[in-house]
C-alpha cells in the first residue's frame, strides 16, 4: 500500500501549511514545483445535492432528547474517537464509539475525531455535530495529508450533506472549544452510565438491524459448512473458517462485531480462542462463535458447534444435547418481569444436574447449586449464560448492576442465551472420552410482551437439525 510519507515533503509556502506527525523521513519525497502549480486546477465541479434523512435519524433524535432531559443545564460532549495506530504509519479500520453512533445515527460512515456536543439552552439543549469537513482542492490538505486528504482516502462528507442526512446541525471541528465543565462520555461516570442504560431497550429500528445482522450471520454459517472440506484439507483450517466468515461479514455488512472464534477439537474448550491457527480434523467438533456487524453497527452474536465429519459421536451428542436442554430452559425462563439473573440460573440448573448424573461432581446437584458453598459444576461452564446485545456485542456494559444483572426483563431487550460445556484436554476430573470436547450454543433473543423470540431460530440448533443442515449445505455444493 502507499503511504503518506511517499509524497509528503514539500517546498516553499506549501510546506508550511502541512506538517507530518512522524519523525520517519526515509519515505519523504519533495513535491516538484510543477505539481504544486497545477494540482489545484482541472477538477470537475462537485454536485451539491442534499440527501434525504436516513432511516435512523428520527430514532437518534429521540435518544438525544432522552440524554438532554437527563442533564439539564449541562454541556455534554460525545466523542466519536480517533484512528488507532496498528503499526508505524498504518491504522486500524475506524469504528465510531458506540454511544456516538447510537446518538447520531452516523454508523459505518462516521468520521474520526468527530464530536456530538449538547449546548444547554433554556429549552434543553442545542445539539451540533462537529467534524472535519472535506478540504477545498486549493488547500494542501487535499493532496498532502494521507489521513484526511481526499486524494488519498476518497471523497469526504460536507457539513451540509451530513446535516441533511442525520437531521442534525453541523459545524467544522475547528470551531469547537472544550470547556472545563464539559461532561464527556467515558470521563464522566454518570453520563457514561446514562448512555449505556439508554440502550437496554431497543427501538424498532434497532431490532430490524439486529435481524439483518443475524441474517448475514446465518448466511456466513452456511458458507462455513460449504467450505468445511477445504478447512479440513488445510493445516490451519481454523483460519479458513475465520476467513470464510469474514468474507460474508464484509461483503454483506460492515465487519465482524467481534473477533471470530473458530475453535476445533480441544481448542473449543478455551472460551476466547481467537488465534484460530489449529487444524480442523475429521471426528472432532468445531465451535464457531461469530457475528456479522451490519453497516448500522448493530451486531449478531451466534455460536454453533458442528461435527466436522457431519455426524456426532455418542458422547458428543450426549454433551451437545445437554447444552441444548440448558439453552431451552434458559429460553423458557426469559419472560417479562422475571429477574435477568433467572435466565442464567435456569441454564445452570440443567448443567449441575447433568454433570452430577454423569458422576463428574464430588457433591449432589443440589449442593452444587447452593449459592454459598456450591459451584462445583461451574468448572465445566465458568461463563455467564446471557449478556445484552446491540450496537456493542456486550451492550450496555456500563449500566448499573441493578439495571442489568439484578434488573428485571422488559419488552424490547435483546440478549444472548449461550450455555456450554467444556471438558479440557487435561482435565482429570472427567472420563477420558469427555476430554477435549467443548460445546456452546448461542442465540440472540428479543423480549416481547408475548414472550421471548429467538432471532436466530432459523439457524439449526438441535443435534439432528445440525446433522441435516451439514448434509443439505454440503450436498448442494457439489
Amino acid at each position: 500500500m502507499t503511504s503518506e510519507h511517499d509524497t509528503i515533503e514539500q517546498t516553499g509556502a506549501a510546506a508550511e501549511q502541512t506538517e507530518t506527525t512522524t519523525s520517519n523521513t526515509n519515505r519523504r519525497q519533495p513535491f516538484p514545483q510543477g505539481f504544486l502549480d497545477t494540482i489545484s486546477t482541472g477538477w470537475a465541479e462537485r454536485p451539491e445535492s442534499l440527501p434525504a434523512p436516513r432511516a435512523q435519524a428520527p430514532y437518534a433524535a429521540a435518544r438525544r432528547a432522552a440524554v438532554s432531559a437527563a442533564f439539564p443545564g449541562k454541556r455534554i460532549v460525545i466523542p466519536a474517537g480517533s484512528l488507532k495506530q496498528r503499526s508505524n504509519d498504518t491504522d486500524y479500520p475506524f469504528r465510531a464509539h458506540s454511544a456516538f453512533a447510537h446518538l447520531t445515527g452516523w454508523a459505518a460512515d462516521a468520521e474520526p475525531d468527530s464530536l456530538l456536543v449538547f449546548e444547554p439552552t433554556d429549552a434543553g439543549h442545542h445539539v451540533t455535530l462537529y467534524f472535519r469537513e472535506r478540504a477545498d482542492r486549493t488547500t494542501s490538505e487535499f493532496y498532502s495529508d494521507a489521513t484526511i486528504g481526499e486524494f488519498w482516502i476518497g471523497a469526504r462528507p460536507a457539513l451540509a450533506g451530513v446535516a441533511a442526512d442525520l437531521g442534525l446541525a453541523t459545524g467544522h471541528l475547528d470551531d469547537f472549544a472544550s470547556g472545563d465543565d464539559d461532561l464527556v462520555v467515558d470521563e464522566n461516570a454518570e453520563l457514561t452510565q446514562v448512555v449505556s442504560e439508554l440502550r437496554l431497550i431497543k427501538d424498532e429500528y434497532e431490532i430490524a438491524e439486529m435481524r439483518r445482522a443475524v441474517e448475514i450471520t446465518a448466511n456466513g454459517f452456511d458458507d462455513i459448512i460449504r467450505d468445511l472440506p477445504r478447512a479440513v484439507a488445510h493445516p490451519r483450517g481454523e483460519r479458513i473458517v475465520e476467513g470464510v466468515f469474514h468474507q460474508r461479514a464484509r461483503s454483506d455488512g460492515n465487519w465482524e462485531g467481534y473477533d471470530t472464534i473458530a475453535a476445533s477439537g480441544p481448542h473449543a474448550c478455551y472460551l476466547h480462542w481467537t488465534r484460530n491457527d489449529g487444524a480442523v480434523l475429521p471426528g472432532d467438533l468445531i465451535l464457531i462463535d461469530a457475528g456479522a456487524e451490519a453497516d448500522s453497527l448493530y451486531t449478531a452474536d451466534i455460536t454453533r458447534t458442528l461435527p466436522v465429519s457431519g455426524t456426532f459421536s455418542d458422547v458428543q451428542r450426549r454433551i451437545y444435547d445437554t447444552v441444548v436442554e440448558a439453552a431451552d430452559a434458559a429460553f423458557a425462563a426469559a419472560r417479562v418481569g422475571v429477574p435477568f439473573r433467572a435466565v442464567h440460573a435456569a441454564a445452570m440448573d440443567v448443567i449441575a444436574r447433568r454433570t452430577a448424573e454423569w458422576g463428574l461432581l464430588p457433591v449432589t446437584a443440589e449442593e452444587a447449586l447452593d449459592a454459598d458453598q456450591g459451584g462445583q459444576h461451574r468448572r465445566y461452564m465458568v461463563h455467564g449464560t446471557s449478556h445484552h446485545l446491540g450496537i456493542d456485542v456486550h451492550d450496555c456494559a456500563q449500566a448499573r448492576r441493578e439495571m442489568y444483572y439484578d434488573g428485571l426483563i422488559e419488552p424490547g431487550m435483546v440478549f444472548t442465551i449461550e450455555p456450554g460445556l467444556y471438558f479440557q484436554i487435561d482435565d482429570l476430573t472427567v472420563p477420558e472420552e469427555y476430554r477435549g470436547i467443548g460445546v456452546r450454543i448461542e442465540d440472540d433473543i428479543l423480549i416481547t410482551a408475548e414472550g421471548p423470540v429467538n432471532l436466530s431460530a432459523a439457524i439449526p440448533r438441535t443435534s439432528a437439525e445440525v446433522e441435516a443442515w451439514i448434509a443439505r449445505v454440503q450436498g448442494s455444493a457439489y
